[in-house]
Parts: C-alpha cells; structure tokens; sequence
C-alpha cells in the first residue's frame, strides 16, 4: 500500500530543492523516490512573478481564465462591434472611465480596450476642458452685455456697453461684444431698425437638421467645420466642406490663422468645383467664422440655406467631427511633421485616399468616390476642392 504523505512534508521537501539542494539527496534523506519528489515538484514548486508567488495548480488556474478571456475577446473583436461603435460614444465612456477609475485603469488600457488611440483620446479632453473654460467665461459676458443692454431700455449698441464694461474692469473687444449681441439677436433703436431685423431673421441661427444626417442627392446638405494643428512652433488650422450624401470631402484649405476668409474661400472653391449647386444647405457649429456677416452674405448671394448646431452640441455636427477624428487617427498622430510643407502633403495625400480608396461603412463599404458615380441622377462628378494656401 503506497505511503500518503502529508502535504506540510511535501511542501517543506520541495522548498529545500527550490533552495538548492538536489533531488537525488533529498531523496535520499527523506527515503522516497525520485519520480515521487518530480510529482511533488509539479504541485508545489512555486512560481514568482513580479507581483505575487504562485502555486502550479493557481497558476494552471489562472491560465485557463486567461485562455477563455482571450477567446471571448476574440469574438468581440470578429464580430465587428466595437468598429461600429461611434467614435464620439467611445470617447464620451473613455471620459467617464477614466474620471472614475484612474487608479484601476491606465489611458493605456481603456484606449486599447476601445481601439481608440491615446492622442485623439487626450485631444478630446483637451479641447473639452478649453472649451469649457472658454464657453463659462462667455455665458459671464453674455449676461452682463443682456444686463447692461436692458437697463439702456436697449439703446446702447456694441460701442457704449463696452464702455460699460471696460469702467467695471472687463476688458473686451468691441467687435466680440458686437458678436455676442448678433448672437443674443440684441439690437438697438436706430433708425434702420427694420432693416436691421430683416437682416436678423435671415440671420436667425436654425439647426435645420436636426442629426438627420441623410441626403437623397449630391449637393443637397454640405456640413463643415475647423480643426487645429501644431506643426513645430506655428498652428495651421485644417477647414474641410464634406458633402453629406456621400461623405466625400469636396473641400478643404489649410491656414496659418482661422479666419473667416478661411471659411469663406474654402467655400467658394467647393461651389464652384461642384458647379454651384442649387437648393444647397450648409451646417456648421456656431464658431466665429461661421456666424460671421461675410459668409452669411456669401451664403445668401448664392441662395445657400445656413444651418447652425447648438452652443455646446458637438454631436449636432457629428460627421464633421467624426471626419477630423478619423484623419487624426489614421494619418496626423501617425506623423511627427517636420515642417509646413510635410503637413499639408499629408493633408493632399489622405483626403485623396479618404474620397477615393478608402471604404466607408455607412456607404456600405464603398468609398465616396465611387458612392457619387454609381448615383444615378444627372450628377456630374467633379473633383475634391482644394485651394491650398490662405
């Protein structure tokens, strides 16, 4: 009848051969054989990591957890659904875990998780945490320029309520009063006043589309936005036009100041590249450029409706946002740009990828190039608008 012994023994046996002594003398010593001590040594040699010390059979353990996470991963990761999650959803949660779990999870790992990179990850956060600050500082000014506005019996225009807030110690200019006011649809008794309100309902800010981001046609519904760079010691601002029908990017201008020409050029080119379009509508966020008077005028000349997302909504303008993010992703944090030029050839080179190579899903996997030649409706295809330099 073979010998049960006990497992202190075992374990006190084994511990002195991880010690250095050799199997052949414990045997010996302990009168037991050298096949018995190799079994002894399976169950109980331990195994040291850099975090803990594990037995064979909690490491066995701990291998075939990690063999069936592995498995479930993989499943996730064919099945496609992570890739159909939006990019602003992900980013959103990434916010939220990293806010409530920093001391469990690193970027690192919630951004791998989610096949986010790091850097649109900390760009999001970023520009949030700016535009936030900047957006409290102007609801402070927005509702001392109304105050002051209505204690005038709104007499005052932009010239003396600055005045106004200059002898309280804020210290702005006349024009971002003016703009803010525009904004307010704050005007004061003058003598064109009903000029002055037509010109107001013209300009009234609409979101005509509602996150409807559908077209029927080509040169229905053309969305746009800004985005920022920092190449060495200079920004270069990137403003792109995209045609919501197909996504096709049908302009773009890269600039060293975000002006409202900026804007205004970058939609000129697209217009007439596009062989200026009728019954055409253009969205954009309520940035500075895109509220200004040139291209509301610009607009109204050509007979293009304006459409406008909400202060503070980025979603209301999703597949402008959704297209910087993409281009971040796939082409600027994958550059270190060494100049200028660099930049915008890498700007030329992945626009013309993005309208020609490139599958989008929403097109069911067709690029935008080939989504505008397979319509069927009188649309003459034209090429991406690109005038270069401001």
């Amino acid at each position: 009848m073979p010998i049960k012994y006990p497992t202190e023994f075992k374990v006190k046996a084994i511990r002195r051969y991880e010690k250095g002594e050799s199997i052949k003398e414990l045997c010996k010593e302990l009168n037991i054989s050298q096949s018995t001590l190799y079994h002894w040594r399976k169950q109980y040699c331990s195994i040291q990591t850099d975090t803990r010390t594990y037995t064979p059979a909690e490491f066995d353990a701990i291998s075939r957890r990690l063999r069936k996470v592995e498995h479930e991963l993989e499943v996730i990761r064919l099945s496609g659904y992570i890739t159909r999650i939006p990019l602003q959803d992900k980013l959103a949660t990434l916010e939220h875990l990293h806010n409530e779990m920093a001391d469990l999870y690193s970027v690192h790992e919630l951004c791998e998780a989610l096949d986010v990179s790091r850097g649109t990850f900390y760009n999001h956060i970023f520009r949030r945490v700016n535009r936030s600050q900047y957006e409290e500082e102007k609801a402070q000014l927005m509702l001392k320029i109304k105050q002051i506005f209505d204690d005038s019996e709104q007499r005052y225009g932009a010239d003396k309520i600055r005045s106004v807030l200059v002898k309280t110690g804020m210290h702005v200019s006349t024009k971002r009063v003016s703009a803010i006011m525009h904004e307010l649809g704050l005007y004061s008794i003058r003598t064109d006043a009903k000029k002055l309100y037509k010109a107001q309902q013209q300009r009234k800010k609409q979101n005509l589309l509602n996150r409807e981001f559908n077209a029927d046609h080509p040169n229905q519904i053309w969305v746009s936005d800004i985005t920022y760079f920092r190449i060495k010691d200079s920004w270069m601002y990137l403003c792109a036009i995209i045609d919501l029908f197909s996504r096709r990017v049908v302009g773009y201008r890269i600039s060293r100041t975000a002006s409202t020409r900026l804007v205004t050029t970058t939609f000129r080119d697209a217009y007439a590249e596009r062989g200026n379009p009728k019954n055409l509508t253009f969205h954009s966020d309520r940035g500075g450029q895109y509220i200004s008077d040139a291209l509301s005028k610009l607009l109204q000349q050509f007979g293009v409706k304006q459409s406008f997302s909400a202060t503070a909504r980025p979603h209301d303008n999703a597949v402008a946002e959704a297209f910087f993010a993409t281009f971040k992703k796939e082409e600027a944090y994958r550059r270190e740009y060494t100049s200028e030029k660099h930049f915008r050839k890498s700007v030329n080179e992945y626009i013309r990828f993005y309208n020609e190579v490139r599958p989008h899903q929403t097109l069911k996997y067709k690029t935008p190039r080939g989504f505008e030649a397979a319509y069927d409706g009188g649309y003459i295809e034209k090429s991406c608008s690109n005038s270069g330099s401001e």
